[in-house]
Parts: structure tokens; C-alpha cells; sequence
């Protein structure tokens, strides 16, 4: 989106210098990662981003948001906008952007599942608009404002993943991009540390089909009890949506089963007709996601047609169920991008259906954010995969309470590199744990090293 200096000067009350006729095309916080053209917001944070101007402009920032003048050895050569707080104006210029779409715009929330629902409902909406979706997890009050600037000039739609710290936050970001449609995925035992119960979480989750307008949608999952319930929550249209011949979803997935590579088969079935549907993504469990994303889809107007194509191509975010063959034979799932007990149980499940004659093994990492109830949650999992005919390699997790325990990413590749042919491993921890570089090694040729 582009936007001039003296619009965002209006947007956030601050004062230009320089040209206030110079437009950005779009904004963005990392100086390393700026598109040429794009503005830069020096965010202070446990970095300076102030540190980074120079840094910035090299890049090809056109313009730079500050919270101080810029004039001397610090002059980056480019308008500043100086503003109060960097962080306050950026939610304002959010506000700003999202004036300026058309009311089409997507919250997509839930303690598990949010972001590949996400991708596959912006892959489903980009087949009849433009459509602007949330980059990775930007689901923040950083990511959300970012998103809506950086949506292109003739965006039809926006789909805005939303996630929450605490009561109250999915409240800030509708009152930033006002959604006029949602989804709510799930409601699990994740960040219980911040949130304190799972019906705590819920309630925080259920911010977003409070915000939506009479005249929106909410999508809901029917199968989970706790979202299900958010329907007296909202005077908009609520779709519930669900998986297998026993829901009661309006659109419903039934008759899922899995190829050699987890990638489900499934048919469609809604309000606007019924079809089979082949996805690309990895995990019986993304039936549920794409349903979701089919159902919000039909509601705002896409054939069914269109939605089936979709979805047969999409694909979504990294590390995230991505199922590959390493050059030994051996079967990798990396889903490491984050952990909970709801989505590593569901991974094991999708570790357990792999059709493989040897070993499976699940190299878990620390489910972070657990609160007080957190050793007995990890027990629990390695119960659970011990129940299915898994081995469970906890790295540097010993809450988990099995015998074979490493102490690092480094370590467990090297434990695990006697896998082979016939065997799989399922590698999943929370963003802390950082073990994609457990599936990375195992994928490399070790040969050649």
C-alpha cells in the first residue's frame, strides 16, 4: 500500500522532515529484510531499531518513522517521521491502511491450527480477489498493522491471523484491522502460563467474534465444545464447520483418508454442494483447516468450483507438517515451528498413520508456556506416544520423562542418524526449542559431509 509521509503524519500526530510528499510502499521493522521503497520503523525494543537507519537505508528505505530527529552523523539522507512511539504510531498507520481496503477482511484465531488455516483460506480467496495475508505468524501488534499496510493496491480481500498473550489482545488487533469475517479454529491448553485456564483461553479467543459487525460471518468449529459456544458471543452470521459423517457443521468434511505421504482426500460438504477435494498439505488433522477455510470462502462468495481448485494446490507456512524423504530412505516430518500438548498429540497421531514397515520416532522438544501444570503435560504426551508404538527422544525437554534424552539439536541429529529406509521421525518442539535444525541435518546428504 502506498501512503505519503503526510498521511502518516496525520494518522499519527507527528511531524515530517523533509519532503512529506514522499510515498512508502508499505513498512517494515527489520532493516536487513527491507524492500526498496518500503518505510522504516525504528521500533524500541530489546533492540534500538534507531541503531539500524543506516542499515535500513541502504536497503532502499524511502522514508524513516523515529522517535527523535535525525539530523548530523544520524541524518539518513531520506524524510523522518518523528513520532512520539514508534510502536503507538505504527498501530495507528494499521488503522490507516485498513481504512483503506474494502470490507472483506478475515480474523483467523484458535490455540492450534490458525496459521495453515490462514494459508489455505488466503490460497482460497486469492482464486477470485487479491488477497493480502498475514507473512508466517505475524499475528501480533506488530505483525497485524504490517500485513494491512503491505497489502497490494487492488486487494480484494486481507486475511489476518491473530494470536493473543492475554486477555484483551485479540480485542487490540480487531480495533486495528476490523474484521468483518472470522474463524476460530480451536480452543487448547497452549500459553496457560499467560492465560491461567483453558476456559480463560476461550474467553480471550472469543474477543474476535465479539468485534465482528451484524452483517459479518463467523465460522466456527462445531466439533470443539469451547468455540462452538462463541456463537452467543456474536450478533453476526455464524457457519460452523466440522469433520466426519457425525458432525453437524453446515460444511463438513467426510470420508478423509490419507496417501503414503499423509495428504488427505476428502469430500466437501456444504450448503453450496458437495465435492471431493485433494489437498497437498501433510496431517489428517489439515482436513479440519481446510474445511474451515472452505466454509469462510463460500460464505463471502467464492464457486465452489474455484474453492476445490484451491485448495487442491495450496500450500502453507514452513515447518509446519512438512512431510520429506531423506536421500537414506528415512521418512522426516518436520513440524517444528511450535508445540503444544493438542498439536503435538495430533502430530503423533499423523507419525503413527505413516504407512512404514521400521521404526517411528518423535524427537520432542519443550512445549513452552505451559504454567505450573506443564511436567505432567509433557508425561502425558510421552504416554500418548508410547501408547501408539513410538519411541520418544526428548532434546533437552526432560520433562517428558523417558529413558533416551539428548541435550540439544545437535546431539539428537547425531542420535538419530542410524535411521534409515523403512523408518520415520516426527521432529516438533515450541519456536524456542529451534529443532528444525534436527529435520534440516537428518535431510542432508550426510554422505557428502
Amino acid at each position: 500500500m502506498r501512503l505519503t509521509l503526510s498521511d502518516l503524519a496525520v494518522a499519527t500526530g507527528g511531524t515530517v522532515t523533509g519532503d512529506a510528499t514522499t510515498a512508502v510502499d508499505g513498512l517494515g521493522i527489520d532493516s536487513r529484510a527491507l524492500p526498496p521503497g518500503a518505510g522504516f520503523v525504528a521500533l524500541v525494543a530489546e533492540r534500538d531499531g534507531h541503531d539500524f537507519v543506516p542499515a535500513a537505508v541502504a536497503h532502499g528505505a524511502a522514508a524513516v518513522i523515529a522517535e527523535r530527529q535525525l539530523s548530523g552523523a544520524e541524518d539518513p539522507g531520506v524524510p523522518v517521521l518523528v513520532v512520539e512511539d514508534t510502536a503507538v504510531a505504527l498501530l495507528a498507520i494499521g488503522r490507516l491502511a485498513r481504512d483503506r481496503l474494502p470490507d472483506r477482511v478475515v480474523g483467523v484465531t484458535g490455540s492450534v491450527g490458525k496459521t495453515s488455516t490462514k494459508d489455505l483460506l488466503a490460497a482460497v480467496l486469492g482464486a477470485r480477489w487479491t488477497t493480502a495475508a498475514s507473512a508466517r505468524s505475524f499475528n501480533n501488534e506488530i505483525g497485524v498493522p504490517l500485513t494491512l499496510v503491505g497489502a497490494p493496491p487492488d486487494t480484494g480481500a486481507a486475511v489476518i491471523e491473530m494470536g493473543a498473550r492475554g486477555p484483551g489482545h485479540i480485542a487490540l488487533l480487531c480495533g486495528i484491522a476490523r474484521p468483518t469475517a472470522a474463524v476460530v479454529t480451536a480452543v487448547a491448553d497452549a500459553h496457560l502460563e499467560m492465560f491461567g485456564t483453558i476456559d480463560d483461553v476461550a474467553r480471550a479467543k472469543g474477543e474476535l467474534v465479539e468485534a465482528l459487525p451484524p452483517e459479518g460471518v463467523a465460522v466456527l468449529n462445531a466439533d470443539d465444545a469451547r468455540v462452538a459456544a462463541m456463537a452467543e458471543r456474536t450478533t453476526a452470521q455464524v457457519l460452523t464447520y466440522g469433520v466426519g459423517p457425525a458432525s453437524e457443521a453446515d460444511v463438513r468434511a467426510t470420508d478423509v483418508e490419507l496417501d503414503d505421504l499423509l495428504r488427505p482426500r476428502l469430500l466437501l460438504r456444504s450448503p453450496w454442494g458437495d465435492a471431493p477435494v485433494g489437498l497437498q498439505v501433510h496431517g489428517a488433522h489439515q482436513a479440519a483447516n481446510a474445511v474451515a477455510a472452505a466454509a469462510c470462502a463460500l460464505a463471502l462468495g467464492v464457486d465452489l468450483d474455484d474453492v476445490v481448485e484451491a485448495l487442491g494446490t495450496a500450500s502453507i507456512s514452513g515447518m509446519r507438517m512438512q512431510v520429506e524423504r531423506a536421500s537414506s530412505g528415512l521418512v522426516v516430518v518436520n513440524d517444528a515451528y511450535n508445540a503444544n500438548p493438542t498439536s503435538t498429540r495430533a502430530a503423533l497421531d499423523a507419525l503413527a498413520a505413516l504407512p512404514v514397515t521400521g521404526r517411528k520416532v518423535a524427537a520432542l522438544g519443550l512445549m513452552a508456556e505451559l504454567g505450573p501444570d506443564g511436567d505432567e503435560l509433557h508425561r502425558q504426551v510421552a504416554v500418548y506416544a508410547e501408547e501408539r508404538g513410538i519411541d520418544v527422544v526428548s532434546v533437552a525437554a526432560p520433562a517428558y520423562g523417558v529413558a533416551d534424552a539428548v541435550l540439544d539439536a545437535r546431539a539428537a541429529a547425531d542420535h538419530l542418524a542410524a535411521l534409515g529406509p523403512g523408518d520415520a521421525v516426527l521432529v516438533k518442539g515450541s519456536r524456542v526449542a529451534g529443532l528444525e535444525a534436527v529435520a534440516e541435518a537428518l535431510l542432508r546428504d550426510r554422505s557428502g559431509e
